[in-house]
């Protein structure tokens, strides 16, 4: 196979990983593509990449065509990621939420792009570590992701020993998991606070209702600006008013949206924009529509 074939092929299959994703890959990662993709060549017995993206052609085979974009898919995480920022999450971020919500004691909080679970996971034991603080409330985790597999994953709770040992400290492994065989199973308080469900990010959100948090971590960093753009407009509308936004530690709203601004009491989060009126917005919507 040729380079010009090669190079192509990777081309073909990264724009279907942006049209369905939103996710992109530069000219200089489309060898991640390959990388990405040779287990499930090796389980359809396809010889090479060229034979792959001839397969996904205008009349290609769409279940193959989801294996793509789910093998694709950028899954990275870990337990308790940005040390620093989570633990300002788990404590001044949450305080002022409780605060604020105290004549309900109900708290949402969506966990946005949530790969295989170990983020809603932190943020459960972090809840459960400070049981007599929360005692009586309504706390809903609810976590979503695009890739079934890695739902699949989440759901189960099943993490290897690699997996287990990042950011997880010892204490919380043991307090919090089993082992079995090889791998940890998170015990059944963790498990129930947590909620998965299937969303693309580039979808309205507004039918899972406002949340008083939201986290979507190192996700838009990978996305084009149109994309992240419409993304973080899903995102507003699923914040509450009075509500945060927590991003990664290397995104920012900053010149992608008037729709949130940045928090002045807490780092690295961002609040809904309160000088953005209904009818800014309607615009916005009926640009993109």
């Amino acid at each position: 196979m040729s380079e010009a074939t090669v190079s192509k092929a990777h081309l073909k299959l990264a724009e279907l990983l942006a049209r369905e994703t939103g996710q992109q890959l530069l000219a200089n990662r489309h060898w991640r593509v390959e990388m990405a993709l040779k287990p499930l060549m090796r389980k359809h017995s396809i010889p090479d990449i060229g034979m792959l993206a001839s397969l996904l052609g205008a009349d290609g085979d769409k279940a193959l065509q989801t294996e793509c974009v789910e093998s694709m898919i950028n899954n990275e995480t870990c337990f308790f990621r940005d040390q620093a920022n989570f633990a300002l999450l788990t404590g001044p971020v949450l305080d002022s939420i409780r605060a604020a919500r105290a004549s309900t004691k109900k708290m949402r909080i969506w966990s946005a792009a949530c790969s295989t679970g170990q983020e809603p996971y932190s943020l459960a034991m972090a809840f459960l570590e400070n049981a007599e603080k929360w005692r009586d409330w309504s706390i809903q985790i609810f976590a979503t992701d695009i890739s079934t597999l890695a739902l699949s994953k989440a759901r189960k709770a099943l993490y290897s020993q690699f997996e287990i040992q990042r950011g997880l400290p010892v204490m919380l492994m043991l307090k919090y998991f089993d082992q079995v065989d090889s791998d940890w199973s998170a015990r059944e308080p963790v498990r129930k606070m947590v909620t998965f469900a299937q969303h693309n990010l580039l979808q309205s959100s507004r039918h899972l209702g406002q949340f008083d948090l939201v986290l979507c971590r190192n996700m838009l960093m990978y996305l084009c600006d149109d994309r992240r753009r419409d993304v973080l407009e899903n995102l507003a509308n699923a914040t509450a008013p009075d509500g945060y936004l927590m991003l990664g530690a290397a995104e920012t709203v900053i010149g992608q949206t008037s729709r949130f601004e940045a928090s002045r009491e807490f780092r690295g989060f961002y609040e809904r924009s309160k000088n953005v009126s209904s009818s800014a917005i309607n615009l916005q919507a009926a640009r993109r529509s």
